[in-house]
């Protein structure tokens, strides 16, 4: 699957998730993770094979970010 598609796919996702109760801060940290990856995709950063470990360790950090605790 590209790296595109996968893009779709999450974006799907992401409305899916939001409209079935996902946190205010959950939906904020996906929707980040998403332009990130977004912009590694697009600097040639992020390809398909590798879309899945960027976009867990970026959202992970990010979370980590909002919920200090």
């Amino acid at each position: 699957m590209a790296a595109q598609e996968k893009v779709t796919n999450l974006e799907q996702r992401l409305k899916s998730s939001i409209q079935t109760g996902v946190s205010p801060a959950d939906e904020l940290a996906l929707k980040t993770t998403k332009e990130i990856v977004i912009k590694f995709i697009e600097m040639g950063r992020c390809s398909p094979s590798t879309f899945e470990e960027v976009f867990t360790q970026i959202f992970s950090v990010i979370k980590k970010t909002l919920n200090p605790k």
